[in-house]
């Protein structure tokens, strides 16, 4: 006698346009040319990167590229500092540039704000490839925090623009504002996060509150899984993260359970249909 659980995969979830718009250039050229340079993950999930690999994308780290000639490379959706379109040049090499819009804008606006000599703080998590190109567009002297008790210990001058990672929470970063404004600082916020990631943090908790169980799929290194799991875990407590379907434990589930399955902007539709298909085996 199986489980027969009632499994739902949450229609919003999967890839942000952002992401589907990287991986459908890759996979153009990859079909035309057989293989393709691309600069870091082109997506944080092991899985969708595999895939991709399989069709002949290379990934390689920023310190291998300045060892390329005359290649195509791939700038994936994080978008790159202005560094590694200096060393293109140099070296011939042709960017394929599939930066997210959304970061593109937000690079400019750093960029611009850097150049009326305005001092810059940027919430956003260390060594995240997106914070990494906005730093960039500051010459490295913006003040990346991903805590607000990281200040604590800084020397901050008295007035400052701040921003924001495109994936952090809104709630977040209106709380971390306020909290600077009652410190005294002379803060001027520029909300720049995106509202396809941030309206699914209130959708995502209405979807985990109408299932009994809660299955979340997503790459471990994806910062925007993280956050989206706790969205989950604080509506439904009985919600589970996994990679993948090798990691779902069937103790988890009673027979008749309706079961939601939802995932990151990085999670492929097609690795949540494989946990649905899992599932619905039991």
């Amino acid at each position: 006698m199986g489980y027969a659980l009632k499994v739902t995969i949450d229609k919003d979830s999967g890839f942000c346009f952002g992401v589907v718009y990287a991986i459908d250039m890759a996979e153009e050229i990859l079909e035309q040319d057989g293989y393709l340079y691309c600069l870091g993950d082109i997506v944080h999930n092991d899985e969708e990167v595999a895939r991709l690999k399989a069709k002949g994308l290379r990934i390689i780290s920023h310190d291998k590229l300045p060892e390329l000639q005359n290649e195509k490379v791939l700038i994936r959706a994080h978008g790159e500092a202005p560094e590694t379109y200096r060393i293109a040049l140099e070296n011939n090499i042709t960017l394929i540039d599939a930066s997210c819009p959304v970061v593109l804008k937000l690079q400019n606006r750093v960029k611009t704000s850097h150049d009326q000599q305005e001092k810059i703080l940027i919430y956003g998590k260390h060594g995240h490839a997106e914070v990494i190109g906005l730093q960039g567009q500051t010459n490295g002297e913006a003040i990346v925090f991903q805590d607000i008790a990281e200040l604590a210990d800084v020397e901050l001058p008295d007035s400052f623009t701040l921003y924001s990672q495109t994936t952090k929470s809104t709630d977040n970063f209106y709380a971390i504002k306020s909290e600077l404004l009652n410190r005294g600082y002379d803060v001027k916020a520029n909300d720049t996060i995106c509202r396809q990631v941030s309206n699914r943090y209130e959708e995502l908790g209405d979807f985990a509150s109408k299932h009994d169980k809660v299955v979340f799929v997503s790459g471990k290194k994806s910062s925007n899984g993280r956050v989206l799991y706790d969205v989950c875990l604080k509506s439904n407590p009985n919600s589970y993260f996994v990679s993948d379907a090798s990691e779902l434990n069937p103790e988890h589930f009673n027979p008749g359970d309706t079961v939601g399955i939802c995932g990151a902007t990085s999670t492929p539709m097609w690795l949540m249909e494989q946990v649905k298909v899992a599932l619905e085996s039991y």
